[in-house]
């Protein structure tokens, strides 16, 4: 099965602002994502061309530089990027389900903000997190993996996945520190702690936006 990579719609809108009289890429119009309980989610134009630019270098340095290596690995297994990534000197491996190789070249994406931070080249594709703390850092990336998923479900008919549209409506919503610290409190413990201290019913508010978006709840969803 093909996937559709970040590679192959560099042609695409190249082709396209060739058909629209050039003048720079043009990226298809966006399509709503739309999932099971029937939550749409419409992405600006606008936000996903400043996605692009920066998903097209990424990917290209991914597939291009011979310093490194980002092995995405088929598994049998739905994951998130963050529950396989494994980092060993100038190589990450990380694994996606086999049956949605879409998600290849978003983990992908994941992997590389990694293993840069590793390699001290994280000012070169995030300059926003050089100095971060763990915390700061996997938001950050985690953000940054979210916006490719949204490119390429918006602009270029990339396939559903429950795990990744999770991970984008809860970014696009405003709660992605509420669902990372949900769902991974246990690794940063100080951190859902302060949050919770701050926003006391933050974690109930929380499960209730997620149970009315994805119609079930997110304790028993794994």
């Amino acid at each position: 099965m093909q996937h559709r990579t970040f590679a192959i719609a560099t042609v695409l809108t190249t082709v396209l602002a060739a058909g629209c009289g050039g003048g720079g890429l043009v990226l298809p119009e966006p399509r709503p994502l739309v999932i099971q309980s029937g939550a749409r989610l419409n992405a600006d134009e606008a936000e996903l061309m400043q996605i692009y630019e920066w998903v097209d270098r990424e990917v290209a340095n991914i597939e291009q530089d011979p310093t490194f290596l980002i092995a995405a690995q088929p598994a049998a297994t739905d994951v998130y990027p963050w529950e396989t990534l494994e980092i060993t000197a100038d190589t990450a491996k990380i694994q996606f389900r086999r049956t949605n190789p879409d998600l290849a070249s978003v983990y992908q994406i994941y992997a590389h903000l990694h293993l840069m931070r590793e390699m001290g080249r994280i000012q070169e594709w995030m300059p926003e997190a050089v100095g971060a703390d763990e915390w700061e850092f996997e938001r950050l990336a985690v953000g940054r993996t979210a916006d490719a998923w949204l490119l390429g479900r918006a602009s270029f008919g990339f396939s559903p996945s429950r795990l990744m549209d999770e991970v984008v409506y809860a970014n696009e919503a405003g709660r992605l520190d509420a669902f990372l610290l949900t769902l991974r409190g246990h690794e940063f413990p100080e951190e859902k702690a302060a949050w919770l201290a701050a926003q006391p019913g933050a974690d109930e508010d929380f499960q209730a936006w997620f149970r009315e978006t994805f119609d079930r709840d997110i304790n028993g969803a794994y």
